[in-house]
């Protein structure tokens, strides 16, 4: 159990000791991600940014990821699951749609503080407050390993193991680092006393310090 956010950032820089140099870039998921990325950040002395990821939706479920769109416009689909509930196709490409909006203004909001780090060459460590269904961490590193980076790191500091395990068999992915994998997993506010929804201000005001 993490008492918070911040303190879930602080364990999880201890397990990453070992990629503080070269000085890392830290990419947090926003947004629960960026608060748990900025103590990695501030214990490592790395760099920190943002790798802008949405969602999609199943239908009449929120909660329940079909996939995941990135930045750059990519989606990636969790096939088992559209092929489970037999989603239509028009509405896969209406959810996409709205979550690319969704993305377009968010990434007006976070460049304006926070430019993009070239990642080419450089330590990548993606960090998220934890994983449920992974999609949106799979849709990260995709995007990421684009900019081919020496290394890319996923780490968080609690995960579902089958969750774990098909994250870091990911080609892309150097090292996966997860400080708990409990079984019945529910969801990832269970593993904390304080998992207060983080809004759109306090990832801007993390970004600005780093920035």
């Amino acid at each position: 159990m993490f008492k918070d956010r911040q303190d879930a950032g602080r364990r999880l820089s201890l397990a990453l000791e070992k990629f503080r140099a070269p000085r890392p870039v830290i990419l947090g998921l926003p947004r629960g991600g960026v608060v748990v990325g900025a103590e990695v950040a501030r214990a490592l002395d790395g760099d920190l940014d943002v790798v802008l990821v949405k969602k999609l939706r199943a239908p009449g479920n929120p909660e329940l990821a079909l996939g995941a769109v990135s930045e750059d416009g990519r989606a990636y689909w969790n096939r088992e699951v559209t092929g489970l509930i037999g989603v239509a196709e028009t509405y896969l490409q209406e959810e996409v749609a709205e979550r690319r909006a969704e993305l377009a203004s968010q990434q007006q909001r976070y460049r304006a503080v926070r430019p993009r780090i070239p990642l080419t060459d450089r330590t990548v460590i993606l960090v998220d407050d934890g994983l449920a269904t992974g999609a949106t961490m799979i849709a990260a590193v995709q995007a990421t390993a684009i900019a081919q980076p020496a290394s890319l790191i996923v780490a968080v500091p609690v995960s579902p193991p089958e969750i774990a395990r098909r994250i870091g068999e990911m080609e892309q992915v150097t090292e996966f680092i997860c400080l708990d994998t409990p079984w019945g997993f529910q969801g990832v506010g269970q593993f904390y006393d304080d998992f207060t929804q983080v809004e759109d201000e306090t990832v801007i005001e993390i970004l600005k310090e780093f920035a």
